[in-house]
């Protein structure tokens, strides 16, 4: 029996067709409807996020000040640890100075006492002045012939007033440094670049010259006398020893020293050496000087400080023969204040006498 051969239903196609259709249709609407959803979602997300980095940014903010302050912080306190340490060094400065304030009143004192006696030994020294400043203006003038030798001018003026010269044995010490040239560093320096006979007629070195014969025409007749120039080294200008109080011999020195050009510096050690060389130690010792030496011991060249010339003066005092009296004329250097004061002191020392002619002197 033969089979009929079935035909596809159209109807089934049709409808196979419209489901997928539809189907088809349900995943379009889906996937727009899921895009719209993913963009209202993607914007939302963003505004988020850019709230989270708004609260984010002020967060680290935050925590650098917070770390500024924190340094702050630690700064003052430092500060404070240091300010403390200090106020205590200070209350320990206190109780230290208020501890010593008794001390201190008491040299205090002390100071106020000895700068009265000074005052009160001042005074009583002005009145001994004064009294021998009418004494010998008082006193006539010595007859003509008694000095030992004639000085040109004005002959018994009393150029050197206050000093007085007596003993049997004299010693006349000059200075013959460079110094002795002017009164200034630049005087100085213009000088000694100059001839032989222009530095021998320099003002200072004249005024020098006029205080020796000075004192060489009072020497008492029948002493003993000699006359020591010294710069760097020292020794008599003529002769050796004591020389008797003579006019030839007198002359004969004065002669020499005006022959010197001063040149180099200047040795207190030498120039006091040189005195006790002599034997017998002198009774009176003129030094003639410009400041407080520049060389020791032993020449060293070079500058020399204020304190080492004051180490070097206190140290040729040292040599000084006992028991002479040293009289000191200062023609003073500018630049050397300690000079004055410290052959005030040799003077009153060895109960001598002290000069500082005026640079108009004689």
């Amino acid at each position: 029996m033969s089979r009929k051969r079935r035909m596809p239903a159209e109807q089934g196609l049709s409808f196979l067709d419209c489901i997928c259709c539809g189907f088809g249709a349900v995943i379009l609407m889906f996937m727009i409807v899921n895009h719209a959803s993913k963009q209202t979602a993607q914007r939302g997300n963003e505004a988020f996020i850019a709230k989270i980095d708004a609260r984010e940014a002020e967060v680290l903010d935050g925590r650098q000040k917070l770390l500024n302050m924190r340094a702050a912080l630690e700064s003052v306190i430092n500060a404070t640890k240091t300010a403390s340490r200090e106020a205590e060094r200070l209350r320990e400065q206190i109780r230290a100075a208020t501890a010593a304030l008794p001390d201190l009143e008491g040299k205090q004192t002390a100071s106020r006492t000895r700068l009265q006696q000074m005052q009160a030994e001042l005074i009583a020294l002005d009145a001994k002045v004064q009294a021998l400043r009418a004494q010998a203006a008082e006193t006539p003038p010595p007859a003509a012939g008694n000095a030992s030798r004639e000085i040109a001018g004005d002959g018994t003026r009393q150029y050197l007033s206050g000093l007085s010269v007596h003993g049997r044995r004299i010693a006349i010490v000059v200075d013959t440094s460079a110094s002795m040239l002017g009164y200034t560093i630049l005087d100085v320096i213009r000088t000694r670049n100059l001839d032989d006979a222009t530095q021998r007629n320099a003002a200072k070195w004249k005024r020098a010259l006029s205080a020796i014969d000075w004192l060489s025409a009072q020497l008492p007749s029948g002493g003993q006398f000699q006359l020591i120039a010294f710069n760097e080294t020292a020794k008599p200008v003529t002769g050796s020893g004591w020389l008797p109080v003579s006019r030839d011999k007198l002359d004969d020195a004065a002669r020499s020293l005006r022959a010197i050009v001063p040149s180099g510096g200047t040795s207190l050690h030498a120039a006091f050496g040189a005195v006790a060389a002599l034997g017998a130690p002198a009774d009176q010792i003129f030094l003639l000087t410009d400041g407080l030496p520049t060389q020791g011991a032993t020449v060293k060249p070079g500058a020399v400080s204020a304190r080492k010339r004051l180490e070097h003066f206190n140290d040729a005092v040292r040599r000084l023969p006992k028991g002479s009296a040293v009289n000191v004329i200062l023609l003073p250097m500018e630049g050397d204040p300690q000079a004055a004061g410290a052959y005030w002191q040799l003077a009153r020392a060895t109960d001598g006498s002290y000069l500082a002619p005026s640079k108009d002197w004689p």
